[in-house]
């Protein structure tokens, strides 16, 4: 196996309160992993700090694949802000940045790319609508042209098809099926049992600490699924500050 990322002793938090302990593992090459478990588990809290913008507590996250500011990271939607005066094609463009620079102008070819990504999640014709006045998944399927334009090794998802239609869904699990086979790294923090049973070949099951990581069938156990959901409601909130690592 050749890891993409590890996690050495990880421990993550806000204002030194601890929100993931004591994280030990490797995420391979071409993994298609969902990172599941109970509202407060701390699974967002494990992508941010996957994209570097989380510095851990102690321990730390070794990315193997590529630079952090190289991983693709789609973030949860209520953090996207869809008041931001810019068009689809400009906001899809946005995925060239890494390759073009901040003030790169963009070749035919480029926007030869930027149409292909908008056509491939189902959005030719939209390209001159504001990002305000599409519907929740017409935006998510434009995030989702965004990420193909970054070509990232590594691509980090926090729930995904949250409130979308099954259609939406469907169509964007396709794309998370083609990285997959382009053996592209894609981590997704799910919600949805069914979508990770049928779509996701490995889970990481967190309650605010490691219960399970591994094949999805055995990971979604019903005695591990209680003993998260048992963990995180006897977790004291109050418990005493961590000490920054050095």
């Amino acid at each position: 196996m050749t890891a993409a990322l590890r996690f050495r002793n990880l421990t993550l938090g806000y204002d030194l309160h601890p929100a993931v302990h004591h994280l030990d593992g490797s995420v391979a090459r071409g993994d298609l992993l969902a990172v599941c478990g109970p509202n407060g588990a701390g699974k967002s809290t494990l992508l941010k700090a996957i994209a570097g913008a989380l510095q851990p507590l102690g321990g730390e996250v070794e990315r193997l694949a590529c630079k952090a500011h190289e991983i693709a990271y789609l973030p949860q939607a209520a953090e996207i802000d869809r008041s931001f005066p810019i068009h689809v094609f400009d906001m899809v463009a946005m995925g060239l940045w890494r390759s073009l620079g901040l003030f790169g102008g963009l070749s035919k070819g480029d926007r030869a790319r930027v149409y292909e990504a908008i056509a491939a999640v189902g959005l030719t014709g939209l390209e001159d609508r504001p990002i305000g006045t599409l519907s929740g998944g017409q935006m998510q399927r434009m995030l989702f042209a965004r990420l193909l334009l970054q070509d990232s090794p590594i691509i980090l998802l926090d729930e995904p098809f949250t409130a979308l239609d099954s259609k939406t869904t469907a169509d964007l699990l396709d794309v998370v099926a083609r990285w997959h086979q382009q053996q592209r790294t894609v981590i997704a923090v799910l919600h949805d049992d069914e979508i990770i049973r049928h779509h996701f070949p490995k889970s990481l099951l967190l309650a605010r600490e490691p219960v399970a990581w591994g094949a999805t069938r055995d990971v979604l156990s019903p005695d591990n699924l209680l003993r998260a959901r048992r963990m995180v409601e006897a977790f004291d909130r109050e418990a005493h500050e961590c000490e920054r690592a050095a």
